[in-house]
């Protein structure tokens, strides 16, 4: 059976959407099948596998509204032992019109049971807010994987995420567990980025990851080319480091 891990953190530009796209792209190149669920409405993580969001039938906004089946939306193979539940824009009205629908909580992890079985990990994309999609992504998912910018307000923001964990864990997913913080845009060339780590390792209980995602530009142009680091340019800084996430992840 899958393990299902969301990419979470309610801050935006913190390398969640580079974090889910890479990650999941290192550990299907891995040999693993992947399935990778886009539940944020900008869409960036299918537009970032090279897939032309604005002009698909079936998105997960037409899954959470009953419109389709999981099997119709699922983009299978846009890579070898990848597969994408893709987004776009029309899930930001998801949840003004899922108001007064029962268990609405769990829409996502009733489709998501379907078809977990044929895949070693599904990675969730989710918005950076606490909305009704990331409690979709939490009630869903085996564990939470969040990923921290290396930057002064690091540790600001992380609590409340914590603290939504817990609270879906007691309510409504008590499988649901911590997966651990990979911390992002590490500048090895400035002090604040060492602080940082220093600061977050002293105040968390929680796993840290040993791998450390540096600033790198080749991260920052791959997705402008539809395609994950490893593809793009495998020797670069950012692709080793992913690669080395997602043996870290898979031997967890």
């Amino acid at each position: 059976m899958g393990r299902i891990i969301a990419v979470a953190n309610q801050k935006g530009g913190v390398g969640k959407t580079t974090t889910s796209i890479n990650l999941s792209a290192c550990i299907a190149a891995k040999g693993k099948k992947v399935l990778v669920i886009d539940i944020d409405p900008q869409g960036n993580t299918t537009s970032g596998y090279g897939i032309e969001k604005n002009e698909l039938e079936n998105t997960i906004y037409e899954l959470i509204l009953g419109d389709c089946s999981i099997e119709d939306c699922i983009i299978k193979d846009i890579m070898p032992n990848i597969s994408i539940l893709p987004s776009n824009v029309n899930l930001a009205a998801a949840e003004i019109e899922m108001i007064g629908v029962e268990k609405k909580e769990f829409i996502l992890r009733n489709e998501v049971d379907w078809i977990k079985d044929r895949y070693d990990f599904i990675i969730i994309d989710c918005p950076p807010s606490l909305s009704f999609l990331t409690v979709n992504a939490m009630t869903t998912a085996d564990s939470v994987l969040v990923p921290i910018q290396c930057e002064y307000y690091a540790l600001e923001g992380l609590s409340q995420l914590i603290h939504t964990v817990n609270l879906v864990k007691e309510r409504l997913n008590p499988e649901l567990e911590m997966e651990g913080v990979v911390f992002t845009m590490y500048d090895s060339r400035t002090n604040l980025s060492a602080q940082v780590v220093e600061n977050v390792k002293s105040h968390l209980s929680q796993k840290i990851y040993n791998t450390v995602i540096p600033r790198n530009i080749r991260l920052a142009e791959a997705p402008s080319y539809g395609k994950p680091i490893n593809m793009y340019d495998p020797k670069s800084a950012g692709a080793e480091s992913y690669m080395a996430l997602a043996d870290e992840v898979i031997n967890q």
